[in-house]
């Protein structure tokens, strides 16, 4: 909180789900605030100290992104902060060295994780919410579900409440079974 660009960052990060390269390369233009929607359609990348903004990772990296009405206002209020921006101007023209090492701060701090670990938190927080694996991995620029699949185990507790339904189910067979003639 005491660096507003990389709190803003860092929101971006987690509550949207993206790559941390797809975070460096956006522009005002790329918000729909009216709308909730972000595109993401670059990335940003360092090559041979030359700022470079190609294509996304891969196809499905192509996307728009929903985003939570608090985000669209925290963004809102960022881009104000932001003096003579132009709307195809990067936002967040820091580094990717920079935010490792505002999440290092962070971590020694709070005990926290890596950058690309929010990436991680945001799809293990849309599986405990319930949300399919073909919507998540639409979301998230998965190019095939099996990658989104990869985060299952990360909520254990998912597998004992499907034992426990499958139980209550075959219990209820049970109770018709033993009612019927």
């Amino acid at each position: 909180m005491d660096k507003p660009v990389s709190f803003y960052a860092f929101e971006m990060l987690y509550w949207c789900g993206i790559r941390l390269g797809e975070l460096l390369a956006l522009t005002p233009e790329d918000f729909d605030f009216q709308n909730r929607k972000l595109r993401i359609n670059k990335s940003y990348q360092r090559i041979k100290g030359q700022d470079v903004i190609t294509k996304p990772k891969t196809k499905k990296s192509n996307r728009t992104i929903e985003m939570p009405d608090f985000l669209c206002e925290e963004m809102q209020d960022y881009l104000r902060m932001l003096y003579d921006q132009k709307s195809d101007e990067r936002i967040f023209t820091i580094s990717k060295s920079y935010l490792h090492h505002e999440m290092d701060r962070g971590v020694k701090e709070t005990g926290l994780i890596r950058i690309h670990d929010l990436r991680h938190s945001h799809v293990s927080l849309l599986i405990e919410l319930g949300f399919s694996a073909v919507a998540i991995a639409d979301r998230v620029g998965h190019e095939s579900i099996e990658i989104t699949y990869r985060y299952a185990h990360l909520f254990p507790s998912k597998q004992a409440e499907m034992a426990n339904k499958l139980s209550e189910l075959k219990k209820g067979d049970n109770a018709n079974v033993s009612e019927k003639p």
